[in-house]
């Protein structure tokens, strides 16, 4: 891998903020502010411990993770607070020079909970277009799916991305000890329906997961995928396929998956000639940025501005975006790197 080195510019470190961003692994319930959480809570006469609104937290697995994360979900409860952390989350991504996401969010699960399937997504959807408009940053919505949950509910949430304009695709997420193939034919009749496929893979699972994920999911995308490097075979359909990989080392870290950030394979991965992209997941978790975790990948792995502004280009070029923006956005790359 190439190292940090003095370029052009002197001694001076190109600024990481100012490079074109594209983030695309992020849950948006993990990036609801730790005041916005506290306050909406408090609005439903919840009161949301210190434990559940201030992070940044360190997890033994998976599992408590997750139930950490159902106490943020459910002070979520009216059209206001979905629309406000919608608002919220486009002003702090540009803050960070993101110029587009594609933001994950459970929707139909919302939706079930509340008795009202329909309003949690548009409410979240009117805020992306306020965020829009005030902070330009666009957004495209991905809608997960728990794979411990059932295939009924998978159903509903193609069905509702495919009537929503604004959503860009489906995927499953959660614990991959639950096997991706009993929504086979629910991701094959998104990928009909002109959806795009991103599956969660090779976090917690091993790459048998990830394998599963391309061949049986229809994944164009895969959420994490760090272990393929178990794997040459997997590692190779992978890279020869040119299916990006959502890599987001702090959560890594956060989720116990791996023992520190100097321990994180993503060196070995870029080794490995993968498309790698970089990301939060779960900044409220992490406490860490987009920003961040390039600013990680600079003073922990040594990388150079030519391998960051690599990592900015492989999420352009692997994101949903539109023709013209990718251009754009791959454009802003090229000037930033000089």
């Amino acid at each position: 891998m190439r190292r940090a080195r003095r370029g052009s510019y002197g001694c001076h470190m190109r600024s990481l903020v100012e490079l074109p961003k594209v983030h695309l692994q992020v849950h948006l319930e993990s990036t609801i502010r730790s005041a916005t959480l506290v306050e909406i809570g408090a609005g439903h006469g919840i009161e949301v411990p210190p434990e559940v609104s201030d992070g940044p937290f360190s997890f033994d697995g998976f599992r408590a993770f997750a139930d950490q994360n159902s106490r943020v979900r459910e002070c979520l409860r009216a059209p206001e607070d979905f629309r406000r952390i919608a608002v919220e989350f486009c002003e702090d991504e540009a803050a960070q020079g993101a110029r587009y996401a594609e933001a994950m969010f459970t929707a139909a699960s919302h939706g079930e909970r509340l008795g009202d399937l329909e309003t949690p997504l548009a409410a979240v959807l009117d805020g992306l277009a306020e965020g829009r408009r005030r902070f330009g940053v666009e957004v495209g919505l991905i809608l997960d799916h728990s794979r411990r949950r059932s295939v009924e509910r998978a159903w509903r949430s193609v069905e509702l991305a495919s009537r929503f304009p604004g959503v860009v695709g489906v995927g499953l997420a959660g614990d991959e000890a639950y096997p991706a193939a009993p929504f086979a034919e629910v991701f094959a009749r998104a990928r009909e329906l002109g959806l795009r496929v991103v599956h969660h893979a090779g976090e917690c699972g091993g790459p048998d997961s990830v394998r599963e994920a391309v061949r049986v999911g229809s994944a164009e995308r895969i959420g994490h995928g760090i272990s393929v490097l178990a794997d040459r075979e997997v590692l190779a359909e992978v890279r020869d396929l040119g299916i990006a990989l959502e890599v987001c080392p702090s959560s890594n870290v956060a989720l116990g998956l791996v023992g520190s950030l100097p321990e994180h394979p993503l060196p070995r991965l870029v080794a490995a000639g993968l498309a790698v992209t970089l990301n939060t997941d779960i900044p409220n978790v992490t406490g860490t940025t987009l920003t961040t975790e390039f600013e990680l990948a600079r003073s922990v792995f040594g990388f150079d501005d030519e391998v960051l502004a690599g990592f900015a280009l492989a999420s352009v070029e692997a994101s949903f975006a539109p023709a013209g923006v990718k251009r754009e956005l791959a454009a802003g790359v090229a000037r930033w790197l000089g």
